[in-house]
C-alpha cells in the first residue's frame, strides 16, 4: 500500500453515525425511535439505488425526506411539519463516530491526502463537516450531485480521480457500507470496508482489500507514501 496517495472515505455511516438520530427519534416518539431510525436509513439507501436506476435523479436531501416519510407511514407514527424540521436538521448535525477523529488525525499526519465522496448533496455535507469540525482533516469533499446519480455508479467513484488528480490505483476508499466498498472496488480502488457489525461479505466478484471492525485500525494499515 505505499503507492497510495489518497484515502476517500464515505461519510454517511462511515465517519458519521446515521443512527444518531434514533435519541431524537425516540424523544418524538417513545419506544420507536431504533426501529424508524433503521427502517428511514434503509429505505433511504434502496431510495438512491432506484433513482440510479430509473434515470430519474433526486437530490439526496429530498431522498432522506421522501424515506422518512415512508418510514413513519410504515411504523403508523404520525409525522407533522415541526417534527418532520426538526429530524431533518439533526440530519446535519449527525455525530462522528468516536474513533474518527484520531484516526483521520493520524492518516492525516502520514502525508496522505484525506477526501471525502458522498451521496449527501453539498447542502447537506458542508454542515455536517462543519458542525464536526473536521475542516482542518479533510481537504476535499466531493458530492456525487454533480453526476447527478448515486453510488454505486462508477461514474461516481471518477470523480475522486478528477478532483484529485490522482490514479485510481493511488486512491484508497473507505467505507461502511459493504455495497460501496464493493462497488468501488469493482471501480479499481484498493477498498477498506469497515464492518462494525462483523456482517458477511457481500462481495459479488468483488471483494474488498480489507475488512476492519474499526476506524482506528486503518492508520496502522497504510504507510507513508514514497516521494
Amino acid at each position: 500500500m505505499r503507492k497510495l496517495r489518497a484515502l476517500v472515505f464515505d461519510a454517511y455511516g462511515t465517519l458519521f453515525d446515521v443512527h444518531s438520530v434514533a435519541r431524537l427519534c425516540d424523544e418524538l416518539w417513545p419506544g420507536r425511535g431504533a426501529a424508524l431510525s433503521q427502517l428511514w436509513r434503509t429505505k433511504q439507501i434502496e431510495y438512491t439505488w432506484l433513482c440510479s436506476l430509473m434515470r430519474r435523479y433526486r437530490d439526496f436531501s429530498q431522498v432522506t425526506e421522501d424515506a422518512l416519510g415512508y418510514a413513519c407511514a410504515a411504523l403508523g407514527l404520525p409525522l407533522d411539519d415541526a417534527r418532520r424540521a426538526r429530524l431533518l436538521s439533526a440530519y446535519r448535525e449527525l455525530a462522528l463516530f468516536p474513533d474518527a477523529r484520531d484516526a483521520l488525525a493520524a492518516l492525516k499526519a502520514s502525508k496522505i491526502r484525506l477526501a471525502i465522496l458522498s451521496n449527501g448533496s453539498p447542502a447537506m455535507l458542508r454542515p455536517l463537516v462543519e458542525h464536526a469540525g473536521l475542516g482542518g482533516l479533510i481537504g476535499t469533499v466531493l458530492s456525487v450531485h454533480s453526476r447527478k446519480t448515486y453510488k454505486p455508479a462508477p461514474t461516481v467513484y471518477r470523480l475522486a480521480i478528477e478532483k484529485l488528480g490522482v490514479p485510481r490505483n493511488a486512491i484508497g476508499f473507505v467505507s461502511s457500507n459493504g455495497w460501496d466498498a464493493c462497488g468501488a472496488k469493482s471501480f479499481g480502488f484498493h477498498t477498506f470496508w469497515i464492518n462494525r457489525a462483523g456482517a458477511p461479505v457481500d462481495a459479488l466478484g468483488a471483494a474488498p482489500d480489507h475488512v476492519i471492525r474499526r476506524l482506528d485500525e486503518l492508520p496502522g494499515l497504510i504507510r507513508v507514501p514514497v516521494s
